[in-house]
């Protein structure tokens, strides 16, 4: 008797992890992240320039009572590299757009523009990323929709893909 349970145990172990699998794969979990800093005003900042040709970032810039996006790339992210097309798409229909640059040279940064374009009023170099983590943002890129009270409004977690333009668009429109 004993024998033909433990015949039968690696059976229903393996049926149980399908069944665990199953689960997952039809009823997947949020992959959404919620931001804390959404409605916040945004932190406290002054960076320095990061391009040659833009001037530096402070935070009173987005306090001036129109809305803005706020985008934090880096030269050296290749999703960053992918959402350019998206930034000068959202610049063409209007929107002002600022950067910041995390954990780069110049050099790189002017490089990097120079190849995919520069959607940027303003690049501000956060070397250390503190900025970045003030933010709540734990990687590249991720844009920020802020009020012209200075608010954070909307995160969007990851590259620009063409599909999300309308709808950064429609939250920046909103604001105004």
């Amino acid at each position: 008797m004993k024998g033909r349970w433990l015949t039968w145990a690696p059976l229903g172990f393996f049926m149980a992890l399908a069944l665990l699998f199953a689960g997952r794969l039809l009823w997947p979990e949020e992959h959404v992240i919620p931001s804390r800093m959404v409605g916040k005003p945004l932190p406290t900042f002054s960076l320095p320039a990061a391009a040659s040709d833009r001037p530096a970032l402070d935070s009173r810039q987005f306090a001036t009572g129109k809305p803005r996006l706020l985008n934090i790339f880096a030269s050296w992210c290749v999703p960053c590299a992918a959402e350019a097309p998206q930034l000068m798409a959202l610049k063409q229909a209007g929107v002002p757009i600022d950067g910041i640059a995390i954990r780069d040279a110049r050099a790189d940064v002017d490089r990097f523009l120079a190849r995919h374009g520069n959607p940027f009023e303003h690049i501000g170099l956060d070397a250390r990323s503190s900025v970045q983590l003030a933010l709540g943002s734990s990687g590249v890129p991720e844009t920020f929709v802020i009020g012209g009270d200075g608010r954070i409004l909307h995160q969007h977690i990851g590259d620009i893909r063409a599909d999300d333009v309308e709808t950064i668009l429609a939250i920046w429109k909103e604001a105004q």
